[in-house]
């Protein structure tokens, strides 16, 4: 890149690029917390066993298996749009309730179920009002979960503040800028304007230790996600100065671990 880095916005998103396509590597980055937000999500949806479950959105199959080991289920559809999501999914979620499919939100059929569910997705999801509507037609409940990006999802938010002091001009790359919507008044608002009546809304905030800043750092380079495609697209200058930069923000301990939260926003309605 030629000029100062403030006045040179990252190639990363110059076409709008988010990637979703190894489930492994998206694990590492956000999948194994998202699984401890999918146990105090389902607790608080609190359903009777032998329903029928719809997740939309279930990439690597973080919170089917949650419902399948906890809610007792009499089947569970995970939908994904993302080829090597549900590849991952199928692989490591093995049940004899369950059935994936490669389709995207906006594709659902007009089945029905009891309960639809959709972890860490409708952020992403350019006509999330209306895929909202259609959840509300097919689900008698229905129930999601965002990050707070903006404020308490901290492995995102150390990332995307050293990321923006470092290069301003990145700005609206920040998930906090993009998804102003995250959050309790945002959620109720989209549940309402599709229609949902008895909308509530939670915060559910779990751990996140990371051995090491490696164990933190690492599965930014793996380009799944939204901060990690970001990442991808800076050249290796500026790839170690946002390193550099996060290494000397981070609350790393003598020892080495980095004891941090995530908080998720959780909302759920009845149509």
């Amino acid at each position: 890149m030629s000029g100062r880095a403030e006045d040179c916005p990252s190639r990363a998103y110059a076409a709008g690029v988010d990637e979703w396509s190894s489930g492994e590597i998206y694990e590492s980055y956000v999948g194994r917390w998202s699984r401890e937000v999918a146990k105090e999500f389902l607790s608080w949806l609190d359903q009777p066993p032998g329903l029928r479950w719809l997740d939309v959105g279930c990439g690597t199959g973080a919170l089917t298996g949650t419902v399948l080991s906890t809610a007792g289920p009499v089947e569970v559809v995970g939908v994904d749009r993302s080829e090597g999501f549900v590849e991952y999914a199928r692989k490591t979620v093995e049940d004899e309730r369950v059935r994936f499919e490669v389709r995207a939100a906006e594709e659902l059929t007009d089945e029905s179920f009891d309960v639809v569910v959709s972890g860490l997705v409708l952020n992403f999801l350019p006509e999330r009002l209306e895929v909202l509507r259609h959840l509300r037609a097919i689900g008698a409940t229905v129930a999601v979960y965002v990050w707070d990006y903006a404020g308490g999802m901290q492995l995102m938010k150390y990332f995307w503040d050293a990321a923006v002091d470092l290069r301003p001009a990145d700005r609206e790359f920040d998930e906090g800028a993009r998804f102003p919507f995250c959050n309790p008044d945002g959620l109720e608002g989209l549940f309402t304007a599709a229609g949902f009546s008895d909308v509530t809304t939670r915060a559910i905030v779990v751990p996140t230790v990371f051995k090491s800043f490696d164990d933190y750092w690492t599965p930014f380079l793996g380009g799944q996600g939204v901060a990690p495609a970001y990442l991808r697209g800076l050249d290796e200058p500026a790839q170690e100065a946002l390193r550099d930069e996060l290494k000397a923000r981070l609350p790393i301990a003598e020892d080495g671990p980095i004891s941090l939260t995530a908080r998720a926003w959780a909302a759920r309605g009845k149509s």
